[in-house]
Order: C-alpha cells, then structure tokens, then sequence
C-alpha cells in the first residue's frame, strides 16, 4: 500500500473503503531522511494521526498525550519518557509544551535523522520559547482538512500554472448543487462521513466545545472561556470581510484587546486565520486593514446554519462561503507547491478588491477572485486589473473563479476558470 494514503472514509464522495491521498505524506517521509524533529501541525480531527500511523506502523513507538496517563508522565518526568534511544512519535504535543526542551536535549546529544516525529493541533510556533527551543532542529509540515484534489486522488497543477500564466483544465467537474454540497461539507474526515446537513451540524456544535474545554485551556489562560462559542458564531458572520475587532467584540461585551487575544488563541489552533492586506509602499490609496476567514467552509457553514435548502432559496448568502472554501484550497496548494508564496488580499479606497493574491519569493503575482455565479462579466475584472498595473511585469495570472464549465480569456493574462479547476 502507498504510504501516503490514509484510511479516511466518506460515504458522499467514494466506496465505504475508499482510500484518500494525503499530499504532505511525502514531505514528511522526506524530512524523516534527514531532520532529527519533525512536527505535523494543523486543527484536530484532521488526519494528522491517522498519516503519521499510516507512516509509521510498527517502526517506533507512539505515545498519545490524549491519554491521561501518558500526559501525567510528560508533565511530571519529561526528560524519563524519551530517555531511551529508540524513535518516538509523539501525538498532540502542545498540551506538554515542557516535553520540546527534553526533545532538545535528546537531539543535541545525538542528531539522527526522524528521532522525533510530533503531531499538534496548535500552531507552536506562536510560543516564543517553543520556537526558540527546536529552531534548526524540526522542520514544520502542516496538514489541514482533506483537499479536494486529495479527495479525488490527483494532485493539483493550478498554481504552479497560473504562475507561469497558464490555465488548467477541470478535474472533478462540478457545478451548482454538486458545488453547493461540496463547500457546505468542507474537508473534515467526519463531516464528509455525514450527508445530511443536521448530522453536520451535531459534529460541529461537539467539535467546538471540545476544542473550547480542552485545547484552548491547553495554550492559554482564558478568563471568559464560556464567551469563546459566541466569540466563533460572531466571526463565522464576518468570515471573508475586513477585520473589526471593536465591532466583533462589542456583540459579546469584548473591548478591541480582549477580542485580538481571543482571535489569536483560535488562530493558533487552526480554526481562523488574518490575511494581511497586498500592498506596495509607492501605491498610497490601499486599505490596510486584515480580513478575517475560517479555515474550513464546513465548519463555517455549520456555524450559520447554512443548508442547500437556504442556499437555494438565497444564492447571495452562497459568496462568502465560496470565498472560504477557495482560500483553504489554495492554502493546502501552497502547502505542496515548490514554490514558497504569501497569501494576501487586496482592496483600494474605490472599494476594488481581489480576493487572493499570491506572491511568490521573486515578486511573481497571481490574483484570484471568487465569483458564486455561472457567468462572468468583465466588471468583475476591475479589481484584477488594478492589481495588474499596481504590479507591471511582476503579474503573472489574474483568475475570475466561478461556478461554471469552461475556461474564458478576458484578456491578456485575465481569465475566467471553473472553480473545479482547483482540483
């Protein structure tokens, strides 16, 4: 069996004993040659322990800090439980953040290559003295919910050819419902198990009051943690809009600081995340203000209790789920491509805006706009356009996503592409 498949099951999209491909299987497996720590990060219930068993059966020993004793045991001796010489893969780390410094003693008394193989379902790298502790010695591969190209079994070409100012072809076509159900859905392994959007739902209300009781005490002391399930049903209404903290937190009785350290500890733990807005320092008139997205559409459709039934009845509350499902897409291509590209977006004092821009280590630019419609106009070029000029020879694609069949040239370097060209 290829190693980089898992055993993840979806009763929607494939037979009961469908195997799914977990695309940084191979970056991990690569780092094992050759880095002594290596660490899997991403949000819970990703898949990150079903790879790394899938990697790694029978070749060393795991320990889950899920479990209660073992957790005890890298609190009270951190140092006894890796003492030995053998190789150790270690399964939700952040909840002993203690246990890195015993890592980095054992690693600097013998560097082998795939000593220690961690999971974590915080981003440990927002710690100070995590980050300082391991800096050299673990290379971070991060993993976030199933992919639809990973779904599918076929690993994408999109960004690597819109770089070069080239169009993909669709994959899996899919278009109106069959679109609706599948950014509805996201790409949590449980909720692809469950078709009917109250099953969802139930995963999703469970899934945040775990996270809330147990991982975010686990990285931060929170003194309104009962505020924290409102503080995400407030975000889910501004997911894919400028940030406004002093508006966020005021529908809770939150101030701006409360509500940017609330908004950070879910940053760390994958559910959300801020993108920074493009900008040029010659360019005068950008807004340069974050937006605010979650990370999966699934789960952020959970949180508003959006169903095909209410998409159909209104196509309008359809744009900023879409928007959503098209920048985690694009983090997880940015995750396997070569390349090494920020995500931003970009919006000016007229109200133009594009939803992604990408810019890779050379200054190369993409942009991407998503469009929940199955025309495009050239007015929904504009934004792109301007983006086109503000960058000069340094653009490379500018992209109109849309819920459609056929790519269309809308000019030099501007298309229209089926939003299933992403996979």
């Amino acid at each position: 069996m290829n190693p980089e498949w898992t055993n993840l099951k979806s009763e929607m999209n494939a037979p009961e004993n469908a195997l799914y491909p977990r695309f940084a299987a191979g970056a991990v497996a690569t780092a094992l040659k050759d880095t002594p720590v290596i660490l899997i990060d991403g949000p819970r219930q990703c898949g990150k322990t079903t790879m790394v068993r899938d990697l790694m059966t029978g070749r060393r020993e795991f320990l889950t800090l899920d479990d209660e004793t073992v957790f005890a045991a890298a609190r009270s001796d951190p140092s006894g439980l890796v003492r030995s010489s053998g190789r150790f893969t270690i399964d939700e780390i952040q909840r002993a953040p203690e246990l890195l410094r015993a890592i980095k003693r054992r690693v600097d008394l013998d560097r082998q290559p795939g000593r220690f193989l961690l999971t974590g379902s915080a981003n440990l790298l927002a710690v100070p003295k995590v980050a300082e502790s391991l800096a050299g010695r673990m290379e971070i591969v991060s993993l976030l919910p199933l992919a639809r190209a990973e779904i599918y079994g076929r690993k994408p070409g999109f960004l690597e050819a819109a770089f070069r100012g080239r169009m993909t072809k669709p994959g899996q076509l899919l278009i109106g419902k069959n679109l609706v159900e599948a950014v509805l859905t996201g790409g949590y392994p449980e909720m692809l198990k469950r078709k009917r959007p109250a099953r969802r739902l139930a995963w999703a209300r469970e899934y945040i009051r775990a996270i809330v009781e147990r991982d975010v005490r686990d990285i931060a002391e929170v003194e309104r943690l009962d505020r924290m399930p409102r503080l995400l049903q407030v975000l889910a209404h501004h997911s894919a809009q400028l940030t406004n903290f002093t508006q966020m937190g005021g529908q809770i009785g939150f101030d701006d600081k409360t509500t940017r350290k609330y908004v950070g500890i879910l940053e760390q733990l994958f559910l959300v995340r801020r993108v920074q807005p493009w900008f040029r320092n010659e360019l005068r008139r950008l807004v340069k203000t974050p937006k605010l997205h979650f990370l999966d559409s699934g789960l952020l459709a959970a949180l508003l209790g959006i169903t095909p039934e209410r998409v159909a009845a209104d196509r309008a509350i359809f744009g900023r789920l879409l928007e959503t499902f098209v920048f985690a897409e694009i983090l997880k291509h940015l995750s396997w491509l070569d390349r090494t590209c920020a995500i931003f977006h970009y919006r000016d004092k007229d109200q133009d805006e594009v939803d992604l821009v990408l810019e890779d280590m050379a200054g190369a630019v993409v942009g991407i706009e998503v469009k929940a419609a199955a025309t495009v106009m050239t007015s929904d070029f504009k934004g792109l356009r301007k983006l086109a000029q503000a960058c000069g020879s340094a653009f490379q694609a500018g992209i109109v996503l849309y819920d459609g069949e056929t790519t269309v040239p809308f000019g030099r370097r501007l298309f229209a592409v089926p939003v299933s060209c992403l996979w």
